[in-house]
């Protein structure tokens, strides 16, 4: 059996906490469609605790709005804003994992949840640049091989990080296209379009 995580806030607060410190909306929605693929990769891999991997997902940027001229220090300046709210130091670590390459005194992944977290929040953003790009702007008709073109462009969404994604496939011992696939598949099953895609 799966040792239980502990987030020490619930979901809502979580919201609350992200909302207090974020104003653009752009962040905001980056915090809760990281949180939408890290509950689906947990339903399947960690089914126990997806409300745990979830709010890991939703506050993985909780300081980045209010702290992007410190990058040195994403994640650090969370930690006290976290705790204050109840957050766990379970809940403060699995967070700062994800900035590790970028910042050696934070922890590195080690829990499945992690890794994933680590290999995925960059990779988000490159699909959802992706994506708008689209006629139909909607991640349903995306596939791997129209992610596959973006990466390989490094003048495409420059401020993603491809070494990092690279790392996170490495570390949960996945091809790149499995991680590209997955990803999508993630992100497509909770697309706002989903059920009403392709249809008249």
């Amino acid at each position: 059996m799966a040792e239980k995580l502990e987030a020490g806030l619930t979901r809502d607060a979580a919201y609350e906490l992200l909302c207090a410190h974020n104003h653009d909306a752009f962040h905001i929605e980056h915090g809760e469609t990281v949180e939408g693929v890290m509950r689906y990769f947990a339903r399947e891999l960690d089914p126990e605790n997806e409300n745990f991997w979830g709010i890991v997902g939703l506050l993985h940027d909780l300081d980045w709005e209010e702290h992007a001229d410190e990058p040195q220090q994403h994640t650090i300046f969370a930690a006290p804003l976290i705790e204050e709210a109840g957050g766990t130091p379970e809940l403060v670590h699995a967070i700062q994992t994800h900035v590790s390459d970028f910042n050696p005194k934070l922890p590195a992944p080690e829990l499945e949840m992690e890794k994933i977290l680590f290999a995925c929040e960059e990779l988000t953003g490159l699909i959802g640049a992706a994506v708008v790009m689209r006629p139909s702007k909607s991640i349903m008709d995306f596939n791997v091989k129209s992610l596959k073109k973006k990466f390989k462009d490094k003048r495409f969404a420059a401020g993603v990080n491809r070494d990092t994604i690279r790392h996170g496939a490495e570390m949960l011992g996945w091809e790149l296209d499995e991680l590209f696939r997955r990803t999508i598949e993630a992100m497509q099953s909770f697309a706002p379009d989903r059920d009403t895609f392709g249809k008249e």
